[in-house]
């Protein structure tokens, strides 16, 4: 990559529903370049309303990358997003100084930003029986399991994240080691700067923004969105907040008011996890998520000449 240290991947991440798609829009618009979505359920074009995708309008300002990549048939993991995100890169960066990433989902932020442990393949069916325990048996005894053989990771954040508890089961019971033993100690460097913006927003506002998205995600008919995929109900995109909630109300263990309830309060502990990990990470910039000047006069600081817009 010619000139790479001109070259700038603009990383904007934080939690559900604090605005990161039409702040990076701006962004986008602003900087004249595209975006890559980072956001682990958006890549699936089954997958709409409880995805939260930009508007078909959002979609047609900016050019965006990985949303409606794949089919919920395929299997696409981290790994596969590092490597076909830095190939991207590598063609993104001949034309733009600049280019940006966004979403939620900290360990795929992470494997561009720094690079992933190896870890061994599953062994087969494995994580669909890993994951009919977590619906039968629940996260918390999958974690007391793990506290037996790997503490490492049983104090780390990851264990509050259920796909990282179902893939740390899935090495040990394939391998016999612990998921810890197979953590790398370097950052992986890339031929590419970074700038890291975390987007945040005054508590009770951004649970009123999450009770509100919810509340329209229903009116527009995540129930019977969720309803249409029950044959891929094991994946594991459908095993998170918005998806199961609602499997659990057509299963009849609770009624709609209760399904509403445990969307909502599951939303806002999702948001809160979600501070914590990007917090946790150490190399964040943070701002209010209406401060949008500060962050591109943040943005031009760090880039100099690099962006158009200078």
């Amino acid at each position: 990559m010619p000139n790479s240290q001109n070259k700038y991947l603009i990383i904007v991440a934080g939690p559900t529903a604090v605005g990161k798609t039409s702040l990076s829009i701006q962004l986008a618009k602003d900087l004249k370049t595209e975006i890559i979505s980072a956001d682990s359920r958006q890549f699936f074009r089954e997958l709409n309303i409880g995805t939260a995708k930009p508007s078909a309008d959002e979609l047609a300002e900016v050019h965006h990358h990985f949303i409606n990549s794949h089919s919920i048939t395929e299997t696409y993991s981290a790994g596969d997003f590092e490597r076909d995100t830095l190939k991207l890169l590598d063609s993104l960066f001949q034309k733009f100084n600049v280019v940006i990433m966004t979403g939620g989902s900290g360990f795929y932020v992470k494997a561009v930003s720094e690079g992933l442990d190896y870890l061994p393949a599953p062994a087969p069916g494995l994580r669909e029986s890993l994951t009919q325990r977590l619906n039968d048996e629940g996260l918390a005894k999958l974690q007391e399991e793990i506290s037996e053989f790997d503490p490492v990771f049983a104090k780390s954040n990851e264990i509050a994240n259920p796909q990282r508890v179902l893939r740390a089961l899935e090495v040990y019971h394939t391998t016999g080691a612990p998921i810890s033993n197979y953590h790398i100690k370097d950052v992986q460097k890339r031929p590419f700067q970074q700038i890291c913006i975390a987007l945040d927003r005054d508590r009770k506002e951004l649970y009123d923004r999450i009770d509100s998205r919810m509340d329209t995600m229903l009116q527009d008919g995540l129930v019977e969105e969720v309803r249409s995929l029950i044959d891929f109900r094991s994946h594991h995109a459908l095993q998170t907040v918005g998806y199961k909630e609602v499997y659990g109300f057509l299963d009849g263990h609770y009624d709609e008011n209760e399904m509403v309830r445990l969307l909502k309060q599951n939303s806002r502990r999702y948001a809160k996890r979600q501070l914590t990990w990007f917090r946790h990470q150490g190399n964040f910039e943070w701002f209010d998520a209406d401060e949008y000047e500060g962050i591109l006069s943040y943005i031009n600081e760090k880039t100099g000449d690099s962006v158009p817009n200078k």
